[in-house]
């Protein structure tokens, strides 16, 4: 089971902040983590396939798509930050 965590405007968007997703055999990476996001369709398939990148962390550590993921990981997607 993963721990997926929603940040800033991405929460909004999804009108979540968290949730726990089952581990499943085809998701081992970020990149099929995205994946498996994306077929939910809707406000999830705009989010993941959007033309904002998202940052994502593992266990709170930046992280690529083609990062591994394990069971009992957090993974925290967001987008990118801006100041002024």
């Amino acid at each position: 089971m993963f721990d997926v965590l929603y940040f800033a405007s991405l929460r909004e968007q999804l009108s979540t902040e968290k949730e726990q997703i089952e581990q499943v055999q085809d998701v081992s990476t970020v990149a099929s983590l995205k994946a498996l996001l994306i077929a939910r369709g809707g406000v999830w398939k705009e989010a993941f396939e959007g033309s904002i990148p998202l940052l994502v962390s593992i266990n709170q550590q930046m992280a690529t798509d083609d990062a591994a993921i394990q069971d009992g990981d957090e993974i925290a997607f967001f987008p990118p930050v801006t100041g002024g």
